[in-house]
């Protein structure tokens, strides 16, 4: 089952201590769920695509029961590239959103402070790097290596497709530590991205534990 099952959707609820419940999107419709829920792939979609170099680690999204008001914010490692110089990359982001939605959005862009602890941007910087024929083991060894220096509890990252150029998909999976698949109270954080190389995709996944925790009572 730890295999099949997304571990953020596996733990989406359960709350760490001294943490906030981890939503990517917070908004309430009992009518209207499909159009809002339409309107949020809409607005993922166009800042992915717009801003595939920018290292985004993730997107929320906020939405205001009665002002009709969009709140995004952006989690990225390259805040510069976001907000461009004097603001005019995310001005003309906000006004793009805008038209999309047809609603008044507010961006707000967050620094990601250590980029190689980040699943998502780990798997993206391999997945770049894989797109540049680099060699695939050297470059999960050394993300690997990384994210254990940088002080996570464990890493795994398997990468599958035409490896190497090979003619038969493969997969290749490391690992350093403990990751848990199955511990409720275990901060796994889960990144997924494609790599669209010559010889074909190359899917690139990343687990990197942060550590159980534990709660009030103490178990």
């Amino acid at each position: 089952m730890g295999q099949k099952i997304h571990p953020e959707g596996f733990r989406l609820g359960v709350k760490r201590k001294g943490e906030k419940v981890d939503f990517k999107s917070s908004w309430y419709s009992d009518r209207d769920f499909a159009e809002l829920l339409g309107e949020d792939l809409k607005i993922r979609d166009h800042i992915e695509k717009k801003l595939a170099r920018a290292g985004i680690a993730k997107i929320e999204i906020k939405k205001a029961a009665e002002q009709g008001e969009v709140a995004v914010d952006i989690h990225t490692a390259r805040p510069g590239i976001v907000i461009g110089k004097g603001g005019s990359e995310v001005d003309e982001l906000r006004g793009e959103l805008e038209r999309i939605t047809k609603k008044k959005v507010q961006v707000n862009v967050r620094e990601v402070s250590r980029p190689e602890l980040n699943a998502a941007l780990v798997a993206e910087s391999i997945a770049e790097q894989l797109v540049g024929r680099a060699a695939f083991r050297r470059t999960m060894k050394r993300a690997l290596t990384s994210a254990m220096r940088s002080g996570a509890k464990g890493a795994r990252i398997r990468c599958g497709g035409r490896l190497g150029g090979i003619e038969m998909g493969r997969e290749e999976t490391i690992s350093d530590g403990s990751v848990p698949l199955h511990t409720l109270d275990a901060n796994i954080d889960y990144g997924f991205r494609e790599a669209k190389t010559q010889m074909g995709q190359i899917g690139v996944k990343v687990w990197i534990n942060h550590g159980v925790q534990e709660d009030e009572i103490g178990r």
